[in-house]
């Protein structure tokens, strides 16, 4: 896993292969960060990241100028990598270890971008969006970003607008 833009350009980070996550590829991730570079200044948007992982995508905010950020994620050894890692980048952002939808229940902070990556075969995928726009935490101006399989479709949902696809990784957007 490696960092693509900004102050941490270049580096590479090793994760335990322990860990229960299946990272964002640098392809699909260089794609989303080129989309929301057309749309977003990164210097300063707050961002929240669900379902944090290893941490790849709060490291490439983070890297890209983006303070504050908040990455969420339940797995104890997932945490413990990303909080190694933040120790040794010196890095803007804040763990939280929490259920993602315990976290959005009594969330209050407003944020410029989420970003989700949850587990393609999370029984409670549909209901992120919700989850979400339930709690007014995003921005006026701001953008949903849920990573998925082909089998999740969210066309559905009124504040969806489009989906990207690269080889078997999908992004939908959303905007209020």
């Amino acid at each position: 896993m490696r960092i693509n833009s900004g102050i941490y350009k270049g580096r590479k980070l090793y994760p335990p292969k322990n860990l229960p996550v299946r990272p964002t590829t640098d392809k699909a991730k260089e794609s989303l960060f080129n989309i929301i570079n057309n749309e977003f200044y990164f210097e300063g948007l707050s961002v929240l990241d669900l379902f944090a992982g290893t941490g790849n995508i709060s490291y490439e905010f983070a890297s890209r100028g983006c303070n504050p950020v908040v990455a969420v994620e339940t797995d104890f050894r997932c945490v413990r990598y990303i909080n190694e890692t933040l120790a040794l980048l010196n890095a803007p952002i804040k763990c939280v270890r929490a259920n993602v939808f315990s976290y959005l229940a009594t969330a209050h902070q407003k944020f410029d971008i989420i970003f989700a990556d949850p587990p393609y075969s999370l029984e409670r995928i549909s209901e992120i969006p919700e989850a979400i726009f339930s709690r007014d935490i995003l921005h006026p101006d701001g953008l949903v970003v849920i990573e998925h399989s082909a089998e999740t479709n969210f066309s559905k949902h009124p504040f969806y607008q489009e989906t990207r696809i690269y080889s078997k990784v999908n992004f939908s957007f959303f905007r209020k």
